[in-house]
């Protein structure tokens, strides 16, 4: 016979106190009230917390070793959400009602090399890797190739990002050693402000690798390697011509725009393909009605949030495709979804499609419309999409 014995055990929190210097914006400025979309907090430096715990009554802080032990790990896991130039974004108004930071040029990275790394591992070596991104941006950070026992690594890679505010904007660069299990080690880290560049002149940085970015932190004197790399900062030009279309509808297929082919060869370039989703009207499932508009192009795959129980979502969300050159006489296909939000066998029902021709987009540098869905009876769905060559 086995028994089972269970207790209730009370924690208390007592004399919590936390010592701070916070940096403070609120931004994007909106015409509404209360005339800004977020509060962004960032930590100039890493906070200093002072806090009790009692388990029974008992103080479990008294422990040798525990209150420091707990306090850093606090002091690390706040700052690697908001300490500069990270930050925190408090939404105030609904995203979908808050206008979009347009894309104002690229960055384009080349990760030369790295030297004198930490050896991170037990017979050591390291086996390093970088991840870059730029701050303020929730897309996945890109990330070059392992380079395996190797602490002056050689990558010569290059990557491009796009930029939506030169002005306070950063590159964030992290260099993690590669474990094949559990967590990747961070050997350093390194940031550059991207006002420090100069519009198409490619500049060289060789940066001394942090533990943080607190500069302040005498204890932080440890030597982590070097790292060396290229930044250019193209910004789009501004003589591109914009068109706005009529937004009375299309009929979902987006075919054909008179252009002739000598008006394409004059158009050449690398650039940037911006597709906004605004929202959808009149979209109907047989099942349920939780839709979320999903992104196709050049075999990429991107989608919106879910918005549930609703004919009409709004998602005024965008996305960037990075392209060699001018996507002439290609399709772009957006499909609107409804996900089940509890478990079916039938999980996912499509509302609807469009195939939008991108030839216009490219000679008039920017359409705005509602088309209608294909395979749906009254469905309609507004895009805006954009070409900026650099």
């Amino acid at each position: 016979m086995v028994q089972l014995l269970s207790a209730r055990l009370r924690f208390q929190l007592v004399d919590l106190q936390i010592f701070a210097a916070p940096r403070v914006a609120l931004k994007p400025l909106v015409p509404t009230f209360p005339c800004f979309a977020n509060i962004v907090v960032s930590l100039m430096e890493r906070p200093h917390v002072d806090f009790g715990l009692k388990i029974l009554g008992g103080d479990v802080m008294s422990i040798p070793g525990l209150y420091r032990l707990v306090q850093d790990m606090i002091k690390k896991q706040v700052a690697s959400l908001c300490l500069w130039p990270q930050n925190l974004d408090i939404p105030v108004l609904d995203a979908s009602t808050v206008l979009i930071k347009k894309p104002v040029g690229i960055l384009h990275v080349k990760v030369v090399r790295a030297k004198k790394l930490l050896k991170a591992d037990i017979l050591g070596t390291s086996d390093p890797y970088v991840k870059l991104n730029l701050t303020g941006e929730k897309l996945p950070a890109k990330k070059t190739t392992i380079k395996k026992k190797n602490l002056n690594p050689e990558w010569n890679e290059n990557f491009k990002l796009v930029v939506k505010e030169p002005e306070s904007q950063a590159l964030q660069l992290q260099v993690f050693d590669w474990d094949k299990v559990g967590g990747h080690d961070r050997l350093g880290m390194q940031f550059v402000p991207l006002k420090l560049l100069t519009h198409r002149e490619t500049k060289e940085f060789t940066l001394d690798l942090l533990s943080h970015t607190n500069i302040s932190d005498s204890q932080d004197k440890k030597k982590r390697g070097q790292i060396v790399l290229e930044l250019t900062y193209v910004p789009f030009r501004v003589d591109s011509i914009e068109f706005s279309g009529p937004l009375g509808g299309n009929d979902g297929r987006g075919r054909g725009s008179g252009k002739s082919s000598s008006d394409d060869e004059s158009l050449s370039g690398a650039g940037l393909l911006s597709v906004n989703v605004q929202g959808a009207e009149d979209v109907e499932g047989k099942h349920h009605r939780n839709p979320y508009a999903l992104v196709l192009f050049r075999g990429e795959r991107k989608k919106t949030k879910m918005i549930r129980r609703t004919r009409d979502p709004r998602w005024n969300e965008e996305f960037q495709f990075t392209l060699e050159k001018p996507p002439l006489h290609e399709l772009i296909r957006i499909e609107v979804i409804s996900k089940r939000t509890s478990f079916s066998f039938r999980s996912k029902e499509s509302l609807g499609h469009v195939e939008i021709n991108l030839n216009d987009v490219v000679h008039n540098g920017r359409m705005n419309q509602k088309y209608h869905l294909i395979d749906s009876k009254n469905g309609v769905i507004h895009v805006e999409i954009r070409w900026s060559t650099v």
